[in-house]
């Protein structure tokens, strides 16, 4: 590929060429069919936008909160493992591009870097995501150093009570120890988890892997402070529904009482603007981040977040929305919906 890339799929061909096969499989690979893994991406080609027009775009305005914490995008850093497989500076480097582009990252408990160390090297808000274990010590300690080091919420993912079938790192004879010591090791009580972490800390909860209304409602009622809407990056169960589809059903069970969050095929600003307009109030990306890092380190983090911020900008522009709170549902037609004729 010549040149810069101009928008984040370039950023996948670029970390496919730079890192080693193995390494490139495991960040873009998906569960057995990888159905759910194409449909998260292309369901985003049946939603289609509907622009409003004699609107004063001169300013557009796309800064938002999540918990309370301001940020200048509604585009958050999903959650992924081992950083440092696709550069030398790992998470850190993650972490910095975040800061720079001030939104929040949100640190994998199977991080390559610690978590002191991601903490020490740039001032930002940051969250950290984790699971519940059966042995609770290990929860336990993972979450009282997130909290002394200055991590802001707990991202507890609930969709793995098993690994899901990755058949491209089976193929690769991918080592990886941790795997196997993983399995039956998550604690599957969800109810049960979030009173024991209350329990032991101050930070908001969010609840990611929601895919249905029933979840959304039990999520609320055990009294977590936001969801994110996720199938995992399709790594998971195969032929769970892609996230834009369901991301709708899941708001409308939640009724505004806790913030809703995005997770899932996200490529361009397009995407970012359909995820919001269907109710998420910022959306996670998790790939187009670690492509970026493969191909181009920190800068590469920054480019992928600044591409995508700089197409929801226009994207808003030529939509007449100045401000994300303009977004709305009648911004949106799913391929569902049919247009109304006017005769």
């Amino acid at each position: 590929m010549e040149g810069e890339p101009v928008n984040v799929n370039e950023f996948q061909e670029l970390a496919r060429q730079a890192l080693p096969k193995i390494y490139y499989d495991y960040y873009s690979g998906g569960a057995e069919d990888e159905y759910t893994l194409k449909q998260n991406v292309e369901a985003f080609q049946g939603i289609t936008i509907r622009p409003r027009i004699l609107v004063d775009v001169s300013r557009i305005d796309l800064s938002t909160t999540v918990l309370g914490y301001q940020i200048s995008v509604p585009i958050l850093i999903a959650p992924s493992a081992k950083h440092k497989w696709a550069h030398p500076e790992g998470e850190v480097a993650t972490a910095r591009a975040a800061a720079v582009c001030d939104t929040i990252m949100i640190l994998s408990y199977r991080s390559t870097c610690t978590i002191e160390e991601v903490a020490s090297s740039c001032n930002a808000v940051r969250f950290f995501q984790c699971y519940v274990y059966k042995r609770r010590d290990i929860s336990a300690n993972l979450l009282q150093r997130a909290e002394r080091c200055g991590y802001k919420a707990i991202v507890l993912t609930v969709d793995s009570p098993r690994l899901g079938r990755r058949e491209k790192d089976i193929k690769n004879k991918m080592v990886n120890p941790q795997l196997k010591n993983f399995e039956g090791l998550i604690s599957t009580r969800v109810s049960t988890d979030i009173g024991w972490l209350r329990s032991i800390t101050n930070l908001p909860v969010l609840l990611k892997g929601v895919l249905t209304h029933e979840d959304a409602i039990k999520a609320v009622e055990v009294g977590v402070d936001g969801i994110v809407v996720s199938n995992h990056g399709a790594r998971q169960l195969d032929y769970a529904p892609p996230t834009i589809s369901v991301l709708e059903e899941v708001v409308s069970a939640v009724k505004g009482k806790i913030p809703v969050l995005f997770d899932g095929g996200i490529r361009r600003g397009t995407d970012v603007f359909k995820a919001l307009a269907l109710g998420a109030q910022a959306v996670l990306i998790g790939r187009p981040a670690v492509y970026g890092l493969a191909a181009k380190g920190e800068y590469g983090v920054k480019r992928v977040i600044e591409m995508l911020r700089d197409e929801l900008e226009l994207t808003m522009a030529l939509s007449g929305c100045p401000t994300l709170n303009h977004i709305t549902r009648k911004h949106v037609r799913t391929k569902h919906e049919r247009p109304r004729s006017m005769l």
